[in-house]
């Protein structure tokens, strides 16, 4: 296997976890939307450092490694992406495990996953327009 190969394994994983964001949705399963997203993107931005041949750590959020290899992610929305990634990976485990004194299921509105949806949904986004960039 390729690091193509696996990054393209990578972005169409994502692509089916995002469908799985409009059950959870319809569900109400706010603070899961959140936690799932979160999910999408890190799967999605490792996706994009193998593609141009950067080993992706195993860490939640991969913004500082996508600012380092910049140049070789020419036409990306490299901040925009970041700010996504960063945002999801602060509520990653609060959406997911909660704590004493927070409850996900009370904490996480309909607000707080419509972002974290539409977030996956545009790193997904870049990164299909990257590979297709790259297979120009």
């Amino acid at each position: 296997m390729t690091g193509r190969s696996l990054a393209e394994s990578y972005l169409r994983k994502a692509e089916a976890r995002l469908l799985a964001l409009d059950t959870l949705m319809g569900a109400q399963a706010f603070s899961d939307v959140v936690q799932e997203a979160q999910e999408i993107v890190e799967l999605t931005l490792k996706a994009a450092l193998r593609l141009v041949g950067v080993e992706p750590p195993k860490v939640h959020d991969v913004s500082a490694l996508l600012r380092e290899y910049e140049d070789r992610l020419t036409g990306f929305p490299v901040e925009m992406v970041a700010a996504v990634s960063t945002s999801l990976r602060k509520e990653r485990e609060l959406a997911f495990y909660g704590d004493v004194d927070f409850i996900p299921d009370e904490h996480y509105a309909l607000t707080d996953a419509e972002k974290a949806r539409d977030g996956a949904r545009l790193v997904v986004a870049a990164v299909r327009q990257l590979v297709q960039r790259l297979d120009r």
